[in-house]
């Protein structure tokens, strides 16, 4: 039909070129120094069939220490959930000397570059298992956790609340996959008040006696290495999961690249790794295996932008482009008669 209006044909080509630039996702924050991408069209595309399946199609699933909480501040180092723990009112002396010491001994076997997992591996279990040993023994009181975090340095990064607050506005589930102390963890985001019903958390959670007193842990060991596992068995229970196959994933070490393995028929995964620490050494790997690297950024900026690009409605997309001149004159052109469609 449209060979019989020639002189329609060509502005329609020409809106159309314009409309698709009005649509394509520009995220300016991409941009930044500190961030590093293998291969930007393929990020730049899998955001994009994200935003066109809409927040019913996803999750966010997220480690929590050193990726949702800060590294460092002003030059020292923000304490995990472990540390947390090294306060006086729940720990003595003796024990703090001994957990610093396993974390001394531990954690640069974690980030070495030269080790392959399957080397880390029983080394994580044992530093895990030795730590919860130690904690057990102090007969920790569940009353004094909140205390603990409360006098804690324990920052979570700079934008966290756009991130929390958003991922909750659009009712898009937020799954927090952790390898540290799950009952710390939920009193951080309390306290920053955020903690809302669409956050899930799959951590160790302690197991306290009928006088509040810590006994032991519950269930299965999650450490760095093991996520996967974790993600299979816990992630398929939760219902609020199903029917969403798309994912951005959030993590500081490569072994958090397995926690969407949960995800039942995954579409698009987006993964972003922060490398915090050792960057020199640990570049290379982290470029192969996440999506975007983010180099010392010790924010939520980048996840927050990439999610208020996915989040945009239809129709706020569509309403912007509608009243531009582009999209009002291609609109004019497409109901003409003999026209179909575009």
């Amino acid at each position: 039909m449209i060979q019989q209006i020639p002189w329609i044909y060509t502005p329609v080509r020409t809106v159309l070129a314009i409309w698709h630039q009005l649509i394509k996702n520009e995220i300016p924050e991409l941009s930044k120094c500190s961030v590093l991408m293998r291969e930007r069209s393929r990020v730049e595309e899998t955001i994009y069939n994200m935003q066109r399946a809409g927040p019913g199609s996803l999750q966010v699933i997220s480690d929590f220490d050193m990726t949702l909480t800060r590294f460092a501040y002003k030059g020292q180092r923000v304490p995990t959930t472990h540390n947390i723990l090294d306060n006086r009112l729940l720990i003595d002396e003796d024990c703090e000397k001994k957990i610093k010491k396993l974390l001394n001994t531990y954690y640069p076997i974690e980030i070495d570059a030269r080790l392959s997992t399957e080397e880390k591996l029983p080394l994580m279990v044992e530093w895990w298992t030795k730590v919860h040993e130690l904690l057990i023994e102090q007969k920790i009181k569940k009353d004094m956790l909140a205390q603990a975090v409360k006098e804690s340095r324990s920052m979570l990064r700079d934008g966290y609340k756009v991130f929390f607050d958003l991922l909750s506005e659009f009712q898009v589930p937020l799954l927090i996959f952790s390898a540290g102390i799950g009952d710390v963890l939920e009193e951080v985001i309390r306290q920053s008040h955020v903690f809302h019903p669409n956050v899930h958390i799959i951590s160790n959670y302690m197991d306290f006696d009928h006088t509040g007193v810590l006994q032991a842990f519950k269930g299965q060991l999650i450490h760095t290495f093991n996520k996967r596992e974790g993600a299979l068995s816990h992630a398929a229970h939760l219902t609020e999961l199903k029917g969403r196959p798309n994912v951005l994933l959030l993590g500081d070490s490569l072994g958090d690249l397995t926690m969407a393995d949960g995800v039942m028929n995954a579409q698009n995964i987006l993964t972003i790794g922060f490398l915090n620490d050792q960057v020199e050494e640990r570049k290379e790997s982290y470029v192969k295996s996440f999506d975007i690297v983010l180099v010392n950024d010790e924010t939520l900026e980048i996840p927050n932008a990439i999610l208020k690009n996915i989040l945009k409605t239809q129709d706020s997309a569509l309403t912007c482009i509608c009243t531009s001149p582009a999209g009002a004159y291609l609109l004019q052109c497409c109901h003409r008669p003999g026209v179909e469609g575009w």
